[in-house]
This record gives structure tokens, C-alpha cells and sequence, in this order.
């Protein structure tokens, strides 16, 4: 299965998702994604050595710079 495919369900669920050049993991419910894997991200947080530093809220995300998307079990 492509990888698109396999974000495309997550659509809707609570992802995080690891950048490049970051040591903080951002969290929050996947919006929407595109062939590209640009994600937009809505009540988003950013976590930091297991501690939630700040609320971003809306927050789009550029494909070539995200490194993993992980699921989040509810």
C-alpha cells in the first residue's frame, strides 16, 4: 500500500508527527492530506520530552519535512 493511502485513513484520527530539524513532536487530529502528504492538522500541540509545551491549533505541515507520522490510540 502507498504510504498516501495509508495517512489517507488516518483522516480524522489523532496522529503526532515527527519534523526534520526538531526535537518536538507535534500532536493532533488529522484534517486532511494530499498526494504529497502536506497534512493540516487541527487542536494541535507540541510535545516535548513526554510534556505538552503549547497549543498551536490549526497547523499545516509540509510534506517533504515531516519524518513519521504515528497513530495516536484513543
Amino acid at each position: 500500500m502507498f504510504p498516501n493511502k495509508k495517512v489517507q485513513k488516518l483522516v480524522g484520527s489523532k496522529v503526532q508527527v515527527e519534523m526534520k530539524g526538531n526535537q518536538h513532536i507535534l500532536e493532533g487530529t488529522l484534517e486532511s492530506a494530499d498526494d504529497y502528504l502536506n497534512l493540516h492538522l487541527v487542536d494541535t500541540v507540541e510535545i516535548a520530552d513526554g510534556q505538552r509545551l503549547r497549543s498551536l491549533g490549526s497547523v499545516v505541515l509540509r510534506g517533504n519535512n515531516i519524518i513519521l507520522i504515528i497513530p495516536v490510540e484513543n
